[in-house]
This record gives C-alpha cells, structure tokens and sequence, in this order.
C-alpha cells in the first residue's frame, strides 16, 4: 500500500475537510444536524473521527454546506477508500490500529524514548520479554501476535521506499536489563545493524550529560507525504495514547525534539557508546 493512501489516512483527511466546509459555510453543528435530521451529537462525532462516516453521509452534509460537484464527488470518493480495510485491522483489539496507520503512512518519524527500546528497533526476545513484563496477563498467543506485528510493522525500514526514522534513546534503555543479558546483547547488536541503515539516524543521550529535554516522557512526531496531511504528535501510555494535532503542539515537540538532537551523542558515538554496553554484557 503506498504512503498516504491507506484508510487510516484517508479518514483524518476526510473529517478535517468536513469540519473546514462546515465553518466556511458558516454552520454550527447543532444546525448541521437539523438540516439533516439526525443528532448534533453525530456530526461531532464525525468531525472528531470517533464513528466512521457513510459516503451517504458526506453526500447530504456537504449539500447542506452548499459544496461544488468536484468537491462532493471527491470526498464521497474519499470516504468509500476510508472505509476500506487494511492489514493491521486484524490486530485491532490489542493495539491502536489509528497509530499503525499513521505510522504506516507516513514517510518520516522522529521520536524520543527514554526507558525503552523503540519498537520499530527491538529484537524479537526483547519484545517478548518486554509485553510479558508490562502485560503479565497475556497469553501465549497474544504475546505471539504482538510481535508478528512489531515485526509487520519494522518491516517499513527496509522497504524499496522505506521510512526515514530519526531516534533519540536515553542510555538508560540501553542499561536496563529487559530478559536479561543475553537479550540485551542480541538487542544491542540490534541497534547496531538498523543503525546502519542509511534511513536511519540513532542517537544517545548519555548519562554525563545529566537533565534534559523530554525526560518527563516518550513521544513520536510523524509526517507525511503529502502537504494536506500535517505532521502528528503521539504520547503513548500503556492503556491508551494521546494524539497532539494543534500547529502550536506539533511545533513544540519538534523544538524539544531539536534540542534533543543537540544534546545527544552523534550517530557514531552513539554507535560507539552502544559497543561498549554490549561489550559490557558479555
């Protein structure tokens, strides 16, 4: 599927153009939903992405909002490939499947972890060590889906068109012994080989450097191909997540995340610094 055409994309594009029509016709939502004879309630619900919307639906409000022929056949045409399925629906009851869409999606992450490795960078023991400690209630077959998906999903590094991540680890997630260490030493050599990768930037904050940007928490800011999809931010907790899509928020992640850059080691001493840990653990 190439990037930007998947339906989790598509949705978010969909409900933005709906909420933008509506303001420039100069409706409320509770007006909305008297022209159509149907709840206030469900236009916002709409507009905010949390129900599916019908091209049944985009027909009659974007007749309500007095939209041109092009525009009405475009967006119908955009909710039919919204409600399409895709790959990582079959996985929707473990993990956010509006995550992995974007994610999917988009042809650029930069993100920062502070007491973990990311998961697009994990071994398959890390990962199965780590969901086993964070989720102990899981069973056997669930840990084995969640990592099929892990690996679904770091195979977006090595496509033909891959996605250009750029990572910030805290050494501590370097340190941290998750499964012990023959694990860690399998994760380092890990890091090592996708750290190679010329679509890849890794870098590590050292412990000498003492406080900095973002220690109060992980988060992702992806972007997309296309000029009509703006960049996203994504804090992860463990029962849910939280996306950030106002300008001002995006752009304060990207400066934290600047910062970040300048704090940490470079790529090769960050390599280097990764070597040495790995040496350590064996």
């Amino acid at each position: 599927m190439p990037r930007g055409s998947s339906p989790t994309l598509r949705k978010r594009r969909l409900v933005s153009e709906l909420r933008r029509l509506r303001e420039a016709a100069g409706l409320t939502i509770e007006e909305v939903g008297e022209r159509l004879e149907c709840s206030a309630s469900k236009i916002s619900r709409i507009e905010t992405g949390r129900v599916g919307v019908s091209p049944r639906d985009v027909r009659d409000m974007l007749t309500a909002y007095g939209a041109d022929a092009a525009t009405l056949e475009e967006l119908v045409q955009l909710a039919r490939e919204a409600r399409r399925k895709a790959w990582w629906d079959e996985f929707g009851d473990i993990v956010p499947g509006r995550y992995v869409g974007y994610e999917a999606d988009a042809d650029s992450i930069r993100t920062y972890q502070g007491l973990m490795i990311p998961g697009l960078l994990q071994c398959e023991a890390y990962t199965r060590s780590l969901i086993s400690q964070v989720l102990p209630e899981a069973s056997a077959a669930e840990i084995d889906r969640r990592v099929r998906l892990r690996k679904a999903r770091q195979a977006l590094l090595s496509e033909d068109d891959p996605l250009r991540l750029h990572v910030v680890i805290d050494e501590a997630a370097l340190r941290r012994l998750v499964g012990g260490t023959g694990v860690m030493h399998t994760q380092m050599a890990r890091l090592l080989e996708v750290g190679a990768m010329p679509n890849v930037t890794m870098q590590v904050v050292p412990f000498s450097v003492g406080g900095y940007a973002a220690m109060d928490g992980p988060f992702v800011i992806l972007s997309f191909p296309e000029r009509l999809d703006p960049d996203v931010v994504y804090i992860e907790s463990t029962r849910s997540g939280v996306y950030l899509e106002q300008s001002s928020d995006v752009n304060w992640y990207a400066e934290v995340f600047e910062r970040l850059v300048r704090t940490a080691l470079k790529p090769a001493e960050s390599a280097s610094l990764i070597t040495e840990v790995a040496r350590t653990l064996t």
